[in-house]
């Protein structure tokens, strides 16, 4: 085997250990086990959690959740509702991941809770094109930002954002494949940047506030939007801005600690989030009209224009360090999904293998990478997302449906954390709104090709997982082992 002609190497090498150690540092220094290391603490998984939340979303997304929401008093209330049900879905994923101290997120939790074919649709729409497109788009937006300043008064052409954001991605992938360390602390310096930008919005907008420019406060409510499906786009777009309350349980394997660890990163992350964005569109509804802001291209950047000049240029600079960060932090748990997938035999085996040297899932993280490049290609991926968006809450409130089962059909599970039980169930009855409203109000045939795409995936199952053909094992076997001898890889150990 592969594994096996990676260790040789090492022992001729280093004498009789299979691992990279020094003969005479042996008796001092403890060998670690081939597993993803505990190298995640609470700074680092709250940083995690703010950084993916805020990318993009909040310095565009207020224009479409004003456009759907009619006028400055729904969209505000949607911004901070979007909030609440960030923090319940997370209190309901707190339960949960420390209940099944596994990686994966939902993928672990719907195996638990419902068997191995839901965990493995999740887990195949998820690995192929929700997390790879989500990367590219977040990509994007960075390179759009980043290019902009070199072609004044015009758009930078499409070729360039492209190539921009295929070197992210390259960049990205190529940190996280090196350090679990490395990459935490990039997450922890661009939460940190953001977090300020956000400060100085906020501060500008309550010194405008104080000047009395209160205008788009008067009738707030004028002009609002009564369509169910209209009101159902607009939480999308706000929900968009929030996703990322549950990034930190695709690592819980990999934090200190995840009894304590988890549900503090969850109850201290996610509503800073929710005042942060709040108190940002308070400040862009104070400084720009309703009609400014949805003409705006993009709307910290106008808001910058008018309040922080000759200093404006702080705006984008700092925004392209947001969606950076917040790329960084999609690649990071992106990863980890593919990499629990490959290990119960949903994906090819080879997701699962681990870095004998650097200890992180470096084939998981670049099939992640590969097919986000793939995916920066077509014209506008956005729309693509728009209609996958219903298949990702459908896994949400399967999620939460989840947690309901398992608190009848799996009693003996220690839960150090446990929310009650209608918290779950006002989840699914939101995740279930979410889904049907848009496609009941604009039934397009786009649904359709999703929902098939999700379960086509059943043409996989049914021979490679379910009845394991002998054909696909001998075709995999050599192609496994070169891959492992390119990127010296093996099998995760079982930890103790």
């Amino acid at each position: 085997m592969g594994e096996d002609s990676i260790r040789k190497r090492k022992e001729s090498k280093n004498g009789s250990t299979g691992l990279s150690v020094d003969s005479q540092a042996e008796d001092k220094q403890p060998v670690k086990a081939t597993v993803l290391q505990k190298d995640v603490g609470l700074l680092s998984g709250i940083c995690l959690i703010v950084g993916t939340m805020i990318g993009s979303g909040i310095f565009i997304s207020p224009k479409a959740v004003l456009l759907y929401s009619g006028a400055v008093g729904p969209c505000l209330l949607i911004w901070a509702a979007c909030g609440v049900l960030a923090t319940l879905g997370a209190l309901c994923y707190a339960e949960l991941g420390t209940m099944i101290t596994k990686s994966g997120g939902e993928y672990s939790y719907l195996m638990e809770a419902f068997g191995s074919l839901l965990a493995y649709l999740y887990s195949w729409t998820t690995v192929m094109v929700l997390k790879p497109s989500a990367f590219a788009i977040i990509t994007l937006s960075f390179a759009e930002y980043a290019s902009t300043p070199f072609y004044p008064g015009c758009t930078p052409p499409l070729i360039v954002t492209k190539c921009l954001s295929a070197a992210a991605i390259f960049l990205i992938v190529t940190v996280n494949c090196l350090s679990v360390k490395l990459a935490s602390y990039m997450q922890n310096l661009f939460t940190a940047a953001k977090l300020f930008i956000i400060l100085v919005i906020v501060v500008a907008g309550i010194l405008m506030l104080a000047q009395g420019k209160s205008k788009s406060f008067s009738n707030a409510f004028e002009g609002s939007s009564s369509s169910v499906g209209t009101i159902g786009l607009a939480f999308y777009n706000g929900l968009w801005a929030y996703d990322g309350w549950n990034q930190l349980n695709f690592i819980t394997e990999e934090l200190k600690d995840p009894y304590r660890n988890l549900p503090l990163s969850i109850l201290i992350g996610i509503p800073l989030v929710s005042v942060c964005y709040v108190l940002v569109n308070i400040a862009y509804f104070t400084v720009m009209s309703t009609t400014e802001l949805l003409l705006s291209p993009a709307v910290a950047v106008t808001f910058g224009d008018i309040v922080l000049y000759p200093l404006s240029w702080v705006v984008p600079l700092f925004v392209v360090m947001s969606t950076f960060g917040s790329a960084n932090g999609s690649c990071f748990t992106a990863g980890r999904l593919a990499y629990v997938s490959g290990r119960e035999g949903h994906m090819v085996k080879i997701l699962s293998y681990i870095s004998l040297r650097r200890y992180t899932p470096s084939p998981a993280l670049i099939f992640n990478g590969i097919l986000a490049i793939f995916y920066i290609i077509p014209a506008d991926i956005n729309t693509l997302i728009n209609y996958f968006s219903f298949a990702q809450w459908a896994f949400y409130g399967l999620t939460a449906l989840a947690l309901i089962v398992m608190r009848f059909t799996r009693k003996e599970l220690h839960r150090p954390v446990k929310v009650p039980i209608v918290i779950p169930g006002l989840m699914v009855l939101v995740s279930c709104y979410l889904v049907m409203a848009p496609i009941i109000d604009k039934p397009d045939l786009e649904y359709l090709y999703c929902t098939i795409f999700i379960f086509s995936g059943l043409l996989l199952y049914y021979p490679f997982i379910h009845l394991k053909v002998n054909w696909a094992r001998k075709l995999m076997r050599p192609i496994t082992m070169h891959l492992q001898l390119l990127m010296e890889v093996v099998p995760p150990e079982k930890s103790e």
